[in-house]
This record gives structure tokens, C-alpha cells and sequence, in this order.
């Protein structure tokens, strides 16, 4: 397997942030050249991120000071998917969350509402939570086995980090699923229907048309390859050109950074 890069240009650029775009507070390279390229070209550029730990305005705020200008409009994170998919399947509820406070406020600015006592709880939110103690597990337990229903933001084993990584969802998921001997009903993010359909919702554009890069195989490769986008894995993240090799998701193309998604000449 080679590295490949498109012979044209998109009319929509979907990006992954974290290991994409950026690791940490830089920029990786080419991504600057990449997407003001993309833009000067009359490109749409979006950004899609599986991380809830920042709102979609830190996003904003976070790429405008890297020297990528971007309205809050054109990120979507998996907080607010998962506003969006808990108004059409269980409105008014209280919520438990296990995550930390960015995503209890979008949930809070959703409309939903907060409980601690099991018995009042209608629905477990599970998260990318750097603030899971024990006590937050015994109210999820005690609330599942009560009867609430078990949504997740994501599902990655972990998020990208100057130097290493953090333990993501999955491991919060995964605790949660082990003590109650239930399965998560539901995660939003990528590479979800639900994701899916937010950032088709927001471009407007038919999936052919449009791009999907991220440095996952399983969440953004996957997403792009359901949803009949082309899809590109860069390897400035978490997957190796072995990793892609040995892995059954083939993307349409394989970039060393951002800088190759522009088209060669």
C-alpha cells in the first residue's frame, strides 16, 4: 500500500480535529497550507470531532487562534449530536452524565435537564470523562439497573496527545457495560448515522462530492466510506501505513499530512 493523494479537488472538506488538524496546541504539518489552499479555491471546509471535551466555540476559538478562522456554524462535535439525537428520542429528560462539563453545558443549553438520584434519572450519558471517580459509576449503575436508558457521545479507545494519549470513552463505556451487564444503546459520534447525517444537514451537498480525513480508520475512514464519501486516513494520528495495511477499512487515500489532499501541479 502507497501513498495516494487526489487528482481533484472536492467541493466540501469534512476534517477530523485532534491528530488531523492539530495535536495539542499546534498545528501538524502542511494543515495550514492545506486548508487555506482548500479555501482560496472556493472549497467549503468543516470540521467533525468525536471529542466532547471542548464546546464547538472553544473549536472556533482554538482554530482562529492556530491562524484557521471558523465559525462555530461550521463544527460539529459529538455533543451537539447528541442534543440533537436526545430531542427526537427521549425529549425532557433528566440526564446522568459521565463527561465533563462542556458537554454538561450543550446538554444544558439543549434543554435537558440533571439528577443524581438513580431513581429519577431517565437516561446514562457516557463520555470522554478525565473526572470519572467511583461514585459517578455507582450512580450509573444504580440508575441503568433502574430502568434509564444508556446513550454514549463516542466510542475511541483513546484521544491523541502530544506524547502519548489519553484514555477516551470506550473506557468509560466499558465500565459501565461490565458492572451492569448492558450494552450502550446508542453512540452519536463517528461513524454514526447520526453524525453522518449532521454534516450532510450542514453542507447540503451530496455525499460524492464531499471528502471526509482523519487520522482513524474505524470512526472517520468508516464514516466517510458508509456514507459514500471519499474518504482519506492521514497518518499524522493514530494509524500507521502498517496499521492501514493489516486493517479491513481501506480508504480511498492515504496522505503523509493535509499537504497531500491537494491535488499534485
Amino acid at each position: 500500500m502507497m501513498i495516494e493523494r487526489p487528482t481533484t479537488l472536492y467541493d466540501a472538506y469534512i476534517f477530523d480535529l485532534d491528530g488531523t488538524v492539530y495535536l495539542g496546541d499546534a498545528l501538524l504539518p502542511n494543515a495550514h497550507r492545506a486548508i487555506t489552499t482548500i479555501r482560496a479555491a472556493g472549497k467549503r471546509t468543516v470540521f467533525l470531532s468525536n471529542n466532547p471535551t471542548h464546546t464547538r466555540y472553544a473549536y472556533s476559538a482554538k482554530l482562529t487562534r492556530l491562524g484557521l478562522p471558523t465559525p462555530p456554524e461550521d463544527i460539529i462535535n459529538s455533543s451537539v449530536v447528541m442534543v440533537d439525537f436526545l430531542r427526537h428520542t427521549l425529549p425532557n429528560a433528566k440526564l446522568f452524565v459521565c463527561g465533563e462539563q462542556p458537554l454538561i453545558d450543550d446538554l444544558r443549553d439543549g434543554g435537558f435537564s440533571f439528577a443524581d438520584d438513580p431513581i429519577e434519572i431517565d437516561a446514562v450519558i457516557a463520555s470522554f470523562d478525565r473526572t470519572f471517580v467511583y461514585s459517578k459509576l455507582q450512580i450509573a449503575f444504580d440508575a441503568i439497573r433502574a430502568g434509564a436508558r444508556f446513550f454514549a457521545t463516542n466510542a475511541d479507545r483513546y484521544c491523541p496527545v502530544p506524547g502519548g494519549g489519553q484514555p477516551d470513552a470506550a473506557s468509560i463505556i466499558a465500565a459501565i457495560e461490565a458492572c451492569t451487564n448492558t450494552t450502550c444503546e446508542a453512540m452519536v459520534g463517528k461513524p454514526s448515522i447520526h453524525m453522518t447525517n449532521a454534516i450532510l444537514n450542514l453542507l447540503n451537498l451530496p455525499p460524492e462530492r464531499c471528502i471526509m480525513t482523519g487520522d482513524r480508520l474505524e470512526t472517520d475512514v468508516q464514516m466517510g466510506l458508509t456514507a459514500g464519501m471519499a474518504a482519506a486516513l492521514t497518518l499524522t494520528g493514530v494509524t500507521t501505513l502498517q496499521d492501514a495495511q493489516a486493517s479491513a477499512v481501506k480508504p480511498h487515500f492515504i496522505l503523509n499530512d493535509l499537504g497531500d489532499l491537494l491535488p499534485a501541479g
